[in-house]
């Protein structure tokens, strides 16, 4: 008897032990705080001590791991979101970002079709991907932070970011912490064709589908899923994502007739975009904050 009361009390002792080991998450920063915008880069205290300070929203941007023609990663759309999210961090003030999610879904797995039929692409059910942005958006709410952005760089991700809004907020109507699904991030100006045309930047698709004109807004011209939009914002991260080096041995450094050089302007226009899509983000944010706390 006095055995299994004194494995009782070890049992329920389980989780202060773990706890102690780990360290006290209430102890004093020994050192000063790294400056950082990324949540995977600041060490926990800093974290803590930022969200006490203020900084009680997180951005978290889903991206994904697809074909994208020949000439660009298959990692683009979490490349795009690394150069823009600083930007929208910075335009709404007192954010940090979240590790990017780099899965999401992108088309059936078995049999393969969509991006999937392409080698490199990795894809999510629908169900795993909500199950997954619902415990990241717990977790982040459990530390402190009551402004939960989600913003998704491709299309496929866009319903299962409103879907875990919807339930996460339905479930804390009670409570302080919010959802912020941005559809904005996304849709609003899509692929930045707007800016691009007033910056004179026109894209031609040689093969239009019927009744379709060449100079449409699209994310495939040419049979390639492809973008200057995207090129752009890549380059900004390394210009080897879109095989500058190669392409310019090639005599293909361009894209739906437009040129990429020189890359310092390629590089430019990317942090153009990424300054546009942030206004166009931090709004929306606004614009959300208004609807889901209207007290």
């Amino acid at each position: 008897m006095l055995n299994l009361v004194a494995l009782s009390a070890l049992l329920a002792a389980g989780p202060a032990l773990a706890q102690s080991r780990l360290g006290d998450p209430e102890a004093a920063r020994p050192i000063a705080a790294r400056a950082s915008l990324w949540t995977e880069e600041l060490t926990s205290l800093e974290v803590r001590d930022a969200v006490r300070a203020g900084a009680t929203t997180i951005i978290i941007g889903t991206g994904g791991v697809e074909h994208n023609g020949p000439y660009v990663a298959t990692g683009k759309h979490n490349y795009v979101l690394q150069t823009v999210l600083p930007y929208v961090a910075r335009e709404i003030g007192q954010a940090l970002i979240a590790p990017i999610v780099k899965f999401v879904p992108e088309g059936r797995i078995e049999p393969p079709d969509s991006h999937m039929a392409f080698a490199g692409t990795i894809s999510l059910e629908e169900k795993t991907f909500e199950a997954l942005l619902t415990d990241i958006c717990r977790s982040y709410k459990a530390h402190g932070f009551v402004d939960i952005i989600l913003v998704g760089d491709s299309g496929r991700n866009q319903a299962g970011m409103e879907a875990v809004a919807a339930e996460l907020n339905r479930r804390w109507a009670g409570e302080r912490a919010r959802v912020h699904y941005l559809r904005e991030y996304y849709y609003e100006d899509q692929w930045s064709y707007a800016f691009l045309k007033s910056k004179g930047i026109v894209q031609v698709d040689k093969t239009p589908p019927p009744g379709e004109a060449p100079d449409r807004p699209a994310d495939v011209r040419n049979g390639i899923h492809d973008d200057i939009y995207y090129e752009a914002q890549i380059a900004v991260q390394d210009p080897a994502l879109i095989r500058m080096d190669e392409r310019r041995k090639a005599g293909l450094f361009s894209l739906h007739g437009v040129q990429l050089t020189p890359l310092s302007r390629t590089v430019q226009l990317g942090r153009g975009l990424a300054e546009y899509r942030a206004k166009i983000t931090a709004k929306a944010f606004l614009d959300s904050k208004k609807r889901l706390r209207p007290q």
